[in-house]
C-alpha cells in the first residue's frame, strides 16, 4: 500500500430542491469563463476591439458543445445503438448526462469562430492565437469534472498520488489521469504565452503549437487510461494504440506541418479588416454620431486623424497575459470527456 493517496469525492451531483447541480458542468462553465476572461485581455492588448472575444464565445461554445457531443456519440456509438447498448438511442441527445469529445469540440467550435469572424471582418488566425492559452486553461479546469465523476482514470498503481476509486465498477488505487492532463494543460498555457512573446508566433502558429503540445501530452496520458474505447472493452485498439492516440498522432503531425508551411509569414498581423465597420452597424452609427457632434476645425484640416481605427496591427499581447494567466492558474465529461 502507498504511503498516501488521493481520495475521490463521495458525490458529483448536488440538488438545489429538484434542480441538479453537477460538478462536471460547473468545471466546464468555470473553464469557459476563465478562458474568455484571459482571451479578452489578450485581445485588447493586441489592439482588438473590447468585447470581441465575449461576443464570439457564444457561437464558439454552442458549436463546440454540438461538436463535442457528436464526436462522443460517433466514437462511442455502441453505448447508444445496437442490441446490447446500455442506453437508448434517443439518449445520445442527452448532453447533460455527459460525454463530450475534445476533438469534436475544438473542430466544430472552430467552425463557429470562423463563421463569426468572417461576418465581422476579423482575422481568424489572430483570434486562434489569442485564445490558445485560454483553451488550455479551460481544459485544465474542465478535467476536474472527471475527478468528481470518478471516471477516465488510468491503470492500477501504488504511487503516492494514486487515486482512490470506488464507483461500483472498480475499487482500488489507480493513476489519476485527470490530474496528469490538468497539470499538463496548465503548463502548456504558460509555455504558449512565453513562446508567443519570445518568438512572435502569429498567423495561427501559436494555435498550432497548442495543438502539438496538447496532443503530445494526450498521447502519453491516453495510453495510461483503461476506460472503454468506442463503447467496447479497452483492449479493442488498432495496432496496440487507442483511438485517441491515433487522433493525437495525426493532429500532432498536422500542427507541425502547418508551422513549417507558414514559417515565412512574418511581420505584424492585421487584427481587424479596415472594412469591418460595414459589418458592425453599431460601430458605424457610433462613428457617425461622433462626426456630427464634433465639427471640423482648421487644425483638423492640417492633421486629419486616422479614420480607420479597426485597421490595427498586432502588437505582442503575451507580456500582459502572463500576469493574467498567473491569476487564472489559481483557479483550480457527467460522464466522460474523451
Amino acid at each position: 500500500m502507498p504511503l498516501a493517496s488521493i481520495p475521490s469525492p463521495s458525490q458529483g451531483v448536488w440538488y438545489l430542491g429538484v434542480i441538479p447541480i453537477r460538478a462536471y458542468a460547473l468545471c466546464i462553465v468555470l473553464g469557459v469563463i476563465v478562458a474568455v476572461w484571459l482571451s479578452e485581455r489578450r485581445w485588447r492588448a493586441r489592439g482588438g476591439t473590447p468585447g470581441t472575444i465575449v461576443d464570439l464565445a457564444v457561437p464558439a461554445v454552442i458549436f463546440g458543445l454540438i461538436g463535442g457531443r457528436l464526436y462522443h456519440v460517433i466514437t462511442d456509438w455502441k453505448l447508444y445503438f445496437g442490441p446490447d447498448a446500455p442506453n437508448k438511442p434517443y439518449e445520445a441527445l442527452f448532453i447533460w448526462n455527459g460525454g463530450l469529445g475534445i476533438w469534436g469540440a475544438v473542430a466544430l467550435g472552430g467552425v463557429g469562430v470562423w463563421w463569426w469572424c468572417r461576418r465581422h471582418g476579423i482575422s481568424v488566425t489572430a483570434v486562434a492565437d489569442t485564445v490558445a492559452p485560454g483553451i488550455a486553461i479551460a481544459q485544465a479546469i474542465g478535467r476536474w469534472g472527471n475527478y468528481f465523476n470518478q471516471e477516465l482514470y488510468g491503470g492500477p498503481t501504488t504511487l503516492p498520488w494514486a487515486l482512490e476509486i470506488d464507483n461500483g465498477k472498480d475499487h482500488g488505487l489507480f493513476h489519476p489521469t485527470f490530474l496528469y492532463e490538468s497539470i499538463w494543460d496548465l503548463v502548456l498555457a504558460f509555455v504558449l504565452i512565453w513562446a508567443g512573446k519570445k518568438f512572435a508566433l502569429h498567423y495561427g502558429r501559436l494555435f498550432a503549437l497548442y495543438v502539438a503540445g496538447y496532443t503530445l501530452g494526450r498521447f502519453w496520458i491516453e495510453g495510461l487510461r483503461i476506460d472503454p474505447v468506442g463503447g467496447v472493452d479497452h483492449a479493442a485498439m488498432f495496432l496496440g494504440l487507442r483511438l485517441n492516440q491515433w487522433t493525437s498522432i495525426v493532429l500532432f503531425v498536422g500542427a507541425l506541418i502547418y508551422i513549417y508551411l507558414t514559417r515565412n509569414k512574418t511581420g505584424e498581423e492585421i487584427v481587424v479588416s479596415p472594412s469591418a465597420e460595414v459589418a458592425d452597424p453599431a460601430h458605424t452609427a457610433e462613428v457617425a454620431d461622433a462626426t456630427e457632434t464634433a465639427p471640423a476645425t482648421d487644425a483638423d484640416a492640417v492633421a486629419e486623424p486616422d479614420t480607420e481605427p479597426h485597421a490595427t496591427a498586432v502588437p505582442d499581447a503575451d507580456a500582459e497575459s502572463a500576469d493574467a494567466v498567473e491569476e487564472a492558474s489559481a483557479v483550480p465529461e457527467e460522464k466522460k470527456t474523451t
